[in-house]
Parts: C-alpha cells; sequence; structure tokens
C-alpha cells in the first residue's frame, strides 16, 4: 500500500508546483524593466534637452563630459561635469517608457563626485512625470516633479534630499532628514528604491543608510491616532515632580538686615559739624546676612507624571488611504535642476528600473570596478602634493634663513666701516 503522502500523486503535485515556481520566477525575470539607463556615452547629448531656463539672463551652466582627475579608463568612467561656477544647470532626458510602478519596486541609482570640494551646491537627481510634458524645455525649479533623490550639500547643512511629490502635488519632505552624505572628492553611488508595499531604503555606495514606512517617515496622511480632544486632566492628577518640603523651616536667626552700620567707622578729624552736618556711620554690607530664604524641595510622592489626553483613532484618518503612496503611474523623464556656487560635479551611471538586483549589479559593475583605482590616484596625487608642498616650504625657510645671514653680514661690515 502506497501512502498518498509520500505516494506518485504527491511527487507529480510536487513537481508542478515546482515547475509553477520556476515559471514566475521566469516571468518575474522578463518583466524586470530597465527603463533608462545612462553611462555618458560620446554621443550623449543626442539623448539630452538642455533647458533654456536661465538663458536669457546669462546665468545658465552648461554640462560637459569629462571622467575627471582620477579615474580608471577615460572611456569608460566619463560622465557629464557642471561648469562653470555660480550657475544654474538644468537638462532633461526621456526614460524609454513611461513608467508605471504598480506592484513593482522604483528604483532610481545614479554617481556622483564632487572632486571640486563642493562649498555650496545640490547633487540630486529628478522623477518628472508625463504630466509635465509642456514645460520640460525650460525645466526649473518650478516644474512639477514625482521624486527628487540626491545630496545636497551647503555649509554646515548636509544631507541626502528624498522627496517625493503627494496626489495633491505637495512635495513631501522626509520627516528626519537623511544626514548620510559623501563630502570628500571621489565617486560615490546614491541609490533609492521604493517598495511596492510601501517601505523605502536608501543606499550609500550600496549600503543601507535610511529604510523604513513611507507613511510613518513622511507626513503624507494624517496620523492614525490623536489626542482625544474631548479628555480632561482629573482633579486628583498631581503632576509636579518637586514639592516644596513642608518640614523645612526658616531658622529664627535667618533674618538680617542686607547692609548695617560700620561700626569700625571713625568720623574724620577734619569733618565740621556746623559746616559738614551731622556726621553719620556709613554702611556696609552685613556679612550675616543670607538672602531670601526658599524652602528646600522634594520629590513630590503624590506625582503621577505628565498627564497626557488618552490616543484615540483619528476621524480624519481614512483606512487603506496609504496603500499606494509608494505608486506612480506616468513616470516619464530624468531632469537636473542644480545651483552650484563652485562648480565641476561629475554625474553619471544613471539608472531608473523595478529590478534591485539589476541596479546592485550595475553599481558594481561600473562604481565598483573604479573605485579603487580611483583612490589609489587620488591618494598617490594628494601625497606628491603635499610633499612638493613641503619640500617648498623647506626652500623657501632655508632661502629666508640664508638672505637674513646675509643681511647681518651687510650689518657687521657697515659697523666695522664706521669704526
Amino acid at each position: 500500500m502506497v501512502s498518498r503522502r509520500g505516494g506518485p500523486r504527491a511527487s507529480r503535485a510536487a513537481l508542478a508546483l515546482a515547475v509553477l515556481a520556476a515559471s514566475a520566477s521566469a516571468l518575474a525575470a522578463v518583466e524586470a524593466k530597465v527603463y533608462f539607463q545612462e553611462e555618458f556615452n560620446a554621443d550623449w547629448e543626442k539623448n539630452w534637452l538642455k533647458s533654456t531656463w536661465k538663458t536669457s539672463e546669462g546665468t545658465d551652466g552648461s554640462f560637459v563630459r569629462s571622467a575627471g582627475k582620477f579615474h580608471a579608463d577615460p572611456e569608460r568612467d566619463a560622465g557629464v561635469k557642471t561648469t562653470p561656477d555660480a550657475r544654474f544647470f538644468a537638462m532633461t532626458s526621456e526614460l524609454k517608457e513611461t513608467f508605471d510602478n504598480t506592484g513593482k519596486d522604483l528604483v532610481l541609482q545614479f554617481s556622483v563626485k564632487h572632486e571640486q570640494k563642493i562649498d555650496c551646491g545640490g547633487g540630486y537627481i529628478k522623477l518628472v512625470p508625463t504630466s509635465s510634458a509642456d514645460k520640460i524645455a525650460d525645466f526649473s525649479g518650478d516644474t512639477p516633479y514625482s521624486v527628487m533623490f540626491g545630496p545636497d550639500i551647503c555649509g554646515g547643512t548636509k544631507h541626502t534630499h528624498v522627496i517625493f511629490t503627494d496626489k495633491d502635488g505637495v512635495n513631501q519632505l522626509r520627516t528626519n532628514k537623511v544626514t548620510s552624505v559623501a563630502t570628500d572628492e571621489l565617486t560615490h553611488v546614491y541609490t533609492l528604491i521604493v517598495h511596492s508595499d510601501n517601505t523605502y531604503e536608501v543606499l550609500l555606495d550600496l549600503e543601507s543608510v535610511a529604510s523604513g514606512s513611507l507613511e510613518e517617515d513622511w507626513a503624507f496622511l494624517p496620523p492614525r491616532e490623536i489626542h482625544d480632544p474631548e479628555a480632561t486632566k482629573p482633579e486628583d492628577w498631581d503632576d509636579r515632580p518637586k514639592i516644596t518640603d513642608p518640614e523645612d523651616v526658616k531658622p529664627e536667626e535667618w533674618d538680617q538686615p542686607q547692609y548695617i552700620v560700620d561700626p569700625d567707622a571713625e568720623m574724620p578729624e577734619d569733618w565740621d559739624e556746623e559746616e559738614d552736618g551731622e556726621w553719620e556711620r556709613p554702611e556696609i554690607k552685613n556679612p550675616d546676612y543670607k538672602g531670601e530664604w526658599k524652602q528646600k524641595m522634594m520629590d513630590n510622592p503624590e506625582y503621577k507624571g505628565k498627564w497626557e489626553a488618552p490616543m484615540i483613532k483619528n476621524p480624519e484618518y481614512v483606512d487603506g488611504s496609504g496603500d499606494e503612496l509608494y505608486r506612480y503611474t506616468d513616470l516619464k523623464y530624468v531632469g537636473f535642476e542644480l545651483w552650484q556656487v563652485k562648480a565641476g560635479s561629475l554625474f553619471d551611471n544613471i539608472l531608473v528600473t523595478d529590478d534591485v538586483e539589476y541596479a546592485k549589479e550595475f553599481a558594481q559593475s561600473t562604481w565598483g570596478a573604479m573605485k579603487d583605482v580611483e583612490k589609489k590616484l587620488f591618494e598617490d596625487t594628494k601625497a606628491a602634493e603635499e610633499e612638493e608642498a613641503k619640500k617648498r616650504f623647506e626652500e623657501e625657510q632655508a632661502k629666508a634663513e640664508e638672505e637674513a645671514e646675509e643681511e647681518d653680514v651687510e650689518e657687521d661690515g657697515e659697523e666695522h666701516d664706521e669704526l
């Protein structure tokens, strides 16, 4: 007798499930898409539209192709760099097809290198909806966007923007800013992942620096619960952590005048009461004066803590209203819209996809393949510059000492001539 659990029928069912799982996995792999991938090859300009914003004012800057000062390969590592200083930079490029991320992950990734030692300027990128198509030619800071992501540095303010535009067109900033941001002169990769379960993750150089819930970390919705506005503090609720000690009594000798007549003072010999009036001893500070007496404080035995109204369900919160916070149905453009005091930021390897693993692989094959070489070249160059600066300083010091010795010799010679 063959058991149902372990027999041929169960085996066939298990095989069928395995086939279905494999098919589903293969289908998911097929359906995963790359909507935008820009590595800034030699013909990059044909894919990008420079905005006319600020052109008439003469304050618009340009993006030029460059691999920067330090790179592994001048072609493979080339991106686009902002130039010149104190300019607005704006340009856009169109995704291969409109990205509707319903039921999918949304991944926005790019690299940036601030090799100019940026002091004040943006290094972020935007995803822009189809509804802004008529504003793309003069794409600016006023053009409605869906997602804004990337570093922003100005003086002591350093953070990574993660901004989403809600269904009412309001730009929602993360409640607590993402403070992880790269400020050195090397290339770094920024990755934003938005999951269809309304969670998110921010990566810097493929390391997680922030993650959580869209609903909890952005003010998209009114809070689920609020303090009951009709609740009142009970009359017997004592919220005083300290009270005066009833057993602490003011000492009888405490009250003394602040000033007393100086008992040691004597009338001056030349004092004339007819001319100067009656002499009075001056006052001095009383050494026994103790100031205002106050009762000591003690822990309140009846203290119940700070009273707060109990929490109740917020009538303005609608159940299910946060189910699709992640969702954007018409993502169509990638755009830069920046202001930089000191230009020179280099952007590269922009990716928009619904495939988290591909994004990781892409970052490793681009940034990951060059970062160690770039860092070594950077460190060697800096070491050589420091050595050269040290050598130049020592030469200047030696020259100054030599000139000082020559001046001393000349002065000695002049003294002998005078003699």
